[in-house]
Order: structure tokens, then sequence, then C-alpha cells
């Protein structure tokens, strides 16, 4: 494994899958007592949608371009599509057919600013971080002034 600079855990959530929604993020600095928080909530997305929110929402708060970073989440949708390469064949293919296109196209333009790794953790299995980001993500989607995800569609 890399020396990280910055470790980031995220979780998406949303109420309904489609429906309310939102997520959650921590972020930590390897090696400085420095941690931050982030949650948004959601009118009517996906738990899809919030869990690769999270992780384009939180590498657009990096400000030094080539951070080592490793991502934390327990969503397989994320780390499989990135790490078993299918995102680059989608990409290869304008994406046709894929849901979510708008999120992966600025997942990738935030992806390739940085040096990111991604580790899959088991969700609700008592990791703090983990448990933290799914707390922030569950509230965040019960706020009363909710955004919208305007590139949500139903199918």
């Amino acid at each position: 494994m890399s020396s990280a600079n910055v470790h980031i855990y995220t979780d998406g959530a949303a109420r309904g899958n489609p429906g309310p929604g939102g997520f959650g993020i921590v972020m930590e600095w390897v090696g400085k007592p420095y941690k931050k928080e982030f949650s948004q909530g959601y009118k009517h997305t996906t738990n899809n949608r919030m869990e690769l929110l999270a992780v384009i929402e939180a590498l657009r708060k990096l400000k030094n371009p080539g951070t080592q970073v490793i991502v934390f989440t327990d969503s397989k949708y994320v780390v499989d599509a990135v790490m078993k390469g299918w995102l680059f064949g989608w990409e290869k293919k304008n994406f046709k057919g894929k849901k979510n296109e708008d999120l992966w196209r600025e997942f990738l333009k935030e992806f390739r600013k940085h040096q990111v790794e991604f580790k899959w953790i088991r969700g609700h299995n008592n990791h703090p971080q983990n448990e933290r980001c799914d707390t922030l993500a569950v509230e965040a989607s019960k706020k009363t002034r909710l955004l919208i995800d305007s590139g949500f569609v139903e199918n």
C-alpha cells in the first residue's frame, strides 16, 4: 500500500431507493490530528448515486493535485467499477446504456487529478469512520432543506 496523505471514508444512503438520500464524508490527513466531516441531502435520488457523489465531493475538497488518497467505502458499485476497470470500458463506449453517466464523468475528472486507491470495507461492521459516514448520510437525507439531484433520471 502506498503512503497516502489523505484517508477518505464515504457512504451514501437513500430511503426508498429512489427516495430522499444523502452522503457522508470523513476526511483524515495521515499523521496529523486533522479531520473534517461533510454531508449533504437530496430530495429524490438513489443509493448508488449518493455513494458515488460522496467520493466525487470528497475528491473535490483536495486542494493539491497529485494528492495520494485512499478512499474507504462500503460501495461495491464504486470500488468494482474502478478497480476492475469497468469504468474505463464504459468511458470508451461513451457510457452507452450505463446509469449515472453524469456522475461517472464528474468522478473521472476528479479521480485523474490525484493518486487514488480504493479499499472496500464491509458496511455496518463497527468500522468507526464508516459508521460515522453512514450516520452523516442518513441524517442528511432527513433534513428539511434538501437539494435536487438534477442528474437523477427515473427509469
